[in-house]
């Protein structure tokens, strides 16, 4: 029996290791450093406290996204892109507590940015991007993912907030 990245299994780890990377850089890589950049393209770095801050903010949302993306992929079995969704509902780690932990980490990397620069028109395009996060979670994520796993979407729903964690009793 072959074991190794040389498997059946190994080979198809590698494969969707490498659709997440891809996804990675064109959606969150875009809507997180491509655009910020841009926005601040003539703007420099700010003083070494708000340094700190940035670093903190840049530290935290990558975590928060890399960990989300290790739980669709090993967990789930798929990626974020819608046309090639986890298997499973993730509902483990940071998703047991919020719903869209995954578009935070994506907001906090952009929080970062307007830290990093001082930049006040990046915090308003933070703004932005969470009200299209929003809006597409409304419309078509949660809709979907009630069709697609029904009565256990509707419980996690229950048991986990949308943004924010909701209370245990």
């Amino acid at each position: 029996m072959q074991t190794g990245w040389r498997s059946p299994a190994g080979i198809v780890g590698v494969i969707l290791l490498l659709k997440n990377i891809l996804f990675t850089i064109i959606a969150p890589g875009t809507v997180a450093v491509l655009v910020p950049l841009t926005l601040a393209a003539d703007t420099s770095p700010a003083n070494r406290g708000t340094l700190v801050i940035a670093l903190i903010l840049f530290g935290l949302g990558v975590s928060v996204y890399t960990w989300c993306l290790w739980d669709f992929a090993s967990f789930g079995r798929g990626t974020p892109a819608p046309l090639d969704a986890p298997r499973k509902l993730v509902i483990r780690g940071l998703y047991r507590f919020v719903r869209n932990p995954m578009y935070l980490g994506v907001l906090t990397v952009i929080l970062g940015w307007a830290a990093f620069f001082e930049a006040v028109s990046l915090a308003l395009y933070a703004v932005v991007v969470f009200a299209c996060f929003h809006t597409v979670i409304r419309l078509y994520e949660e809709p979907h993912l009630r069709r697609e796993y029904g009565d256990e979407y509707v419980a996690y729903s229950a048991r986990a907030g949308r943004w924010l964690p909701r209370r245990r009793h």
